[in-house]
């Protein structure tokens, strides 16, 4: 029999450190569509995020991260939700966090998660229209 406590308390006592994201992005991706004609780097850069985001399942990872109660999730607790496996779930958020969408900090064995409001502002004021 599994010891529940190991797994509901899994963050008890355990220190913690930031996991380093690859390709963070420093500043806006672009400038919104209705400011001029993107070159080619910010269109490649806006488009990557978008088809980041263009994934029912990761949209559905940043609805469930935005909704939770501490603004974060474990990784343990978005599979059942998602009716996904751990790897798949893991996979996805990787890949979001590597466009610097979302930030998982590691917590013992368990990975925490949350949205970078900044990074989705960015991508939704490049789709604006001017006036």
């Amino acid at each position: 029999m599994i010891d529940s406590d190991l797994f509901i308390g899994h963050d008890r006592g355990v220190t913690t450190r930031t996991l380093p994201l690859l390709d963070q992005p420093t500043a806006p991706c672009c400038e919104p569509l209705s400011s001029g004609r993107l070159d080619a780097e910010q269109a490649t850069a806006l488009a990557r995020r978008l088809k980041l985001l263009a994934d029912p399942t990761r949209l559905r990872l940043l609805s469930i991260l935005l909704d939770s109660e501490a603004g974060e999730a474990c990784t343990c607790d978005l599979t059942e939700p998602l009716g996904l496996s751990q790897p798949t779930v893991t996979h996805h958020l990787q890949r979001l966090a590597e466009a610097g969408i979302v930030h998982g900090e590691r917590r013992g064995r368990w990975t925490y998660y949350s949205v970078d409001k900044t990074a989705i502002d960015t991508i939704t004021d490049a789709l604006k229209l001017g006036t």
